[in-house]
């Protein structure tokens, strides 16, 4: 996969000490590619450990903890697996009360990787996103300048957030742009579906180009796991804007608590 969207023209891949090896496989091909290194941006995230012993059925899969020392053990992991630095290094998964927002010690070191030329920032997750981010935003000398964050049809509610962070000068990533697989061929959201159709376009290439088509967004994660998922996701084009559409489109928005809860029940998968 790798492979294929480097052939594709894909430069920005995404990580985290918590998925899995995934760190470990795009060292490995890094590795295999070196020259390939300086025209790739590399993202990756701390503050998750896998704990889910490669099982479907485990009862925990990631532990949370944002901590100095957290960061201090997984900063030479993430440079081990990868064989250097990433070019951005993001707390996985803020919210409005983690302890990142407030730990004085976290977060000078993360001024200190920030000064020696890593981009610094946050991913967030829950029904609160726009919170965590305003908080990270307006933090004093805050040393944060890069959001990944949630956005999609079913679950718009922080593209204000986004847009102000992106107005203030921060990079925007946006990921699950499919809703984990509801916004899907896979999935079951029959409006949607419908949507896409008359859109002449797939379900997930509505989703990703609608992504894609916010003026804030700066890049839109895929996800794919196939080369033909990929295909179809590059093939995206932003949705019509005629005003029924753009009606239509809006009408598929959750509220967040119940987005939010919805996923959260998903099946690990």
């Amino acid at each position: 996969m790798l492979d294929a969207a480097w052939e594709r023209g894909i430069r920005f891949i995404d990580a985290a000490r918590s998925y899995g090896r995934a760190e470990e496989f795009l060292g490995a091909w890094l590795a295999a590619h070196p020259e390939r290194r300086a025209a790739l941006a590399i993202e990756s995230k701390w503050g998750y450990a896998y704990v889910g012993d490669w099982r479907m059925d485990a009862d925990v899969h990631e532990a949370k903890e944002h901590s100095l020392a957290m960061l201090e053990g997984q900063w030479p992991e993430t440079l081990d697996a990868l064989g250097g630095p990433p070019d951005r290094y993001l707390v996985h998964s803020l919210t409005p009360e983690s302890p990142a927002l407030a730990d004085a010690g976290l977060l000078d070191r993360l001024r200190e990787l920030a000064a020696s030329g890593i981009a610094i920032g946050i991913s967030t997750s829950g029904p609160h996103q726009a919170d965590a981010l305003d908080a990270a935003r307006t933090l004093p000398d805050s040393p944060f300048g890069t959001v990944q964050a949630t956005w999609n049809l079913l679950e718009p509610s922080a593209g204000p957030a986004l847009a102000r962070a992106h107005d203030a000068g921060w990079f925007v990533v946006v990921k699950e742009a499919v809703a984990n697989g509801r916004l899907t061929p896979a999935g079951d959201e029959t409006d949607a579906a419908a949507l896409a159709a008359a859109d002449g376009q797939g379900l997930d290439a509505l989703a990703i180009g609608a992504a894609r088509a916010q003026p804030w967004a700066d890049v839109v994660l895929s996800g794919a796991m196939t080369p033909e998922q990929l295909d179809a996701n590059l093939a995206s084009r932003a949705p019509a804007t005629d005003a029924a559409t753009l009606a239509a489109l809006a009408a598929l928005a959750e509220r967040p608590e119940a987005y939010w809860a919805a996923r959260s029940a998903r099946t690990w998968g």
